[in-house]
């Protein structure tokens, strides 16, 4: 039996990754998820759903006893990046001490395979195009986070086997993302805010660029990479190659809404000004990955949303620092 664990499958990159390895890849799947940030109508109906977090890393080891995992594919984060600075404990709980628990029990039950959706954010900035072989220096506690368990993942494999494949994702967007989350997916959070007649907010001038990456795209390689030789033991880059600017991506979202609102421009965040990366890597070991052009997939995304309709935005609860914070986010 051939049996995937996957954390955060009730999200909105790890249900569509469930949807994949159940319907083409045949494999039989347990989603772990908290649902603190995904849903369980996400959810596989072929996948065996447990509701909890890789912070509990009692339950963890309990649930490595119950089912025999030969693949781990590790989506389950918190992945709000400009926030990230201002919950240090949380991110670091979430996206790093339960990433360790998870690397432990995958460690004490030879896991054939471990996959990492990491970030570009391990980057930082002034780093352009982003390459695999460049020396990380990331400016965001999310960032840290991630660096730190791809770390976790090379001297785990050094002292005890443990195979993994990490993959540095970037600005992914497309059906099921959490509109009601208003700290990240920006893609996510402008339609939201065009289906409730509000105005779009943007940090500074809009003239961020980013490399905008459609969801359905990325999900067969990810899948399908625990089993590529090639892959085994690398970090590599995943998405689109083409960038653009927050004022662009604006323009083609009203386009997909046949409407406009309002932009409200408000005061610039700490963020990197350009992200985008090299995908050389990727396009060598992964020769038959997709790339959706950024109008189109928005206009995909749009159909999702009038179908779904927006969602209520909800405020983060247990924010630790308020100093520089930006006030959108009061």
């Amino acid at each position: 039996m051939s049996l995937a664990l996957v954390t955060g499958g009730a999200g909105f990159l790890g249900s569509h990754l469930v949807d994949f390895l159940i319907d083409s890849m045949h494999l039989d799947v347990v989603v772990l998820d908290d649902l603190s940030g995904g849903f369980q109508e996400n959810i596989h109906p072929k996948a065996t759903f447990v509701e909890g977090s890789i912070v509990d890393h009692e339950s963890l080891r309990k649930l490595f006893i119950r089912y025999p995992f030969k693949y781990v594919y590790h989506l389950g984060a918190y992945a709000a990046e400009g926030l990230s600075s201002f919950i240090k404990r949380f991110n670091h709980t979430n996206n790093l001490i339960g990433s360790v628990n998870l690397i432990n029990e995958s460690v004490k039950h030879n896991v054939k395979s471990f996959l990492f959706t990491s970030s570009i954010a391990v980057y930082g900035t002034n780093q352009l195009p982003m390459r695999e072989d460049m020396i990380p220096i990331p400016e965001d506690s999310y960032g840290i986070a991630k660096l730190a368990v791809e770390q976790e993942l090379r001297v785990s494999h050094d002292f005890f086997g443990l195979p993994y494949v990490i993959f540095r994702p970037h600005n992914v967007y497309g059906e099921r993302q959490n509109l009601g989350d208003r700290y990240r997916n920006v893609v996510g959070i402008f339609m939201n805010q065009i289906m409730q007649d509000k105005p779009i907010t943007i940090f500074g001038n809009g003239e961020q660029r980013r490399a905008f990456t459609y969801v359905k795209d990325i999900i067969p390689t990810i899948a399908e990479s625990i089993m590529c030789p090639k892959a085994k033991n690398e970090i590599i880059n995943l998405g689109s190659e083409k960038h653009y600017s927050v004022n662009e991506l604006v323009t083609h979202i009203f386009e997909a809404f046949g409407k406009t609102v309002p932009i409200h421009h408000v005061e610039e965040r700490k963020e990197v000004k350009y992200a985008y990366s090299d995908h050389s890597k990727m396009k060598d070991i992964f020769p038959n990955t997709k790339e959706t052009e950024l109008k189109k997939g928005i206009a995909f995304m749009a159909d999702w949303v009038k179908q779904k309709g927006s969602r209520k935005s909800q405020s983060f609860e247990g924010i630790e620092l308020f100093k520089n914070l930006p006030s959108v986010w009061r």
